[in-house]
């Protein structure tokens, strides 16, 4: 269970707390450590900080981009101690562990950690389900980043220890590259029907991603959602016979009721 959950670090600077993070998982029973375009890495100074915790830095998985970190997550949680212009679920690190143990069973779930200096930037929590933040002293609660991934990664251990968490069933979530050609889909049939119009889309695709993020749809809904739009562009006469969107949406949707 706890080697499906991943802890992502975006743009980590200092080498040695990427050793001390290492050093802190594995404290914790956590093995899948990703690092999304770190700025000094390999370094022998995340490896001396590592301790004995080597092994989780040789098998770190480095990519580009947080799309490509999380893609074949169902559930993205984004720390952060600051309250966003767009409000996401919010939990406190104890109850981020009690809803991430469970998921875990059976899904990749995904926990970011931002810059040391800056943290998440606003497009990279918008793609994010929930939000976690460590309780601390009001008037300093900044924590070096390893100390945050300490106390997560902590409350993780705990809750795995607990039946109550690890033998709860789960319903079936779409991964988040699921999620991604929905909203490529949904963004394609808005635009045909004129409902958005291209020169002036203002806001409202962002806040139906929010929107959707926030609400976390199962992935039999999912399915049902991408009928829907199909069946839409279909109507407006925006598809033919063999369109690759719809031809997706139909296949989505028979994959989603085969379950029921």
């Amino acid at each position: 269970m706890l080697s499906n959950i991943r802890i992502v670090l975006i743009n980590t600077f200092h080498p040695g707390n990427v050793g001390a993070i290492a050093r802190a998982m594995k404290n914790m029973g956590l093995t899948n450590l990703y690092l999304v375009d770190p700025n000094d890495y390999p370094s022998e100074e995340a490896t001396s900080r590592a301790a004995g915790a080597v092994d989780l830095l040789e098998n770190a998985t480095i990519v580009p981009t947080l799309e490509q970190a999380i893609a074949d997550c169902s559930l993205v949680i984004g720390t952060s101690a600051r309250h966003r212009t767009f409000q996401l679920p919010i939990m406190n690190a104890r109850e981020c562990a009690q809803s991430v143990i469970p998921e875990a069973a059976d899904h990749n779930v995904a926990i970011v950690f931002g810059r040391e200096t800056t943290g998440l930037l606003n497009e990279e929590i918008a793609q994010c389900h929930r939000q976690v933040y460590i309780d601390a002293n009001d008037e300093y609660p900044v924590l070096n980043i390893s100390q945050a991934v300490q106390i997560v990664a902590y409350e993780i251990w705990m809750a795995n220890q607990n039946k109550e968490f690890n033998q709860k069933e789960m319903p079936e979530y779409p991964r988040k590259k699921d999620m991604d050609l929905f909203y490529e889909h949904l963004e394609e049939t808005l635009y045909g029907i004129n409902f958005i119009v291209r020169s002036h889309p203002g806001k409202v695709l962002d806040k139906l991603h929010r929107f959707f993020n926030r609400s976390r749809p199962e992935k039999q809904e999912l399915g049902i959602l991408r009928g829907v739009l199909a069946a839409v562009q279909r109507e407006a006469g925006l598809t033919e016979a063999n369109n690759h969107p719809e031809k997706k949406a139909k296949d989505a949707l028979k994959e989603s009721l085969k379950e029921e």
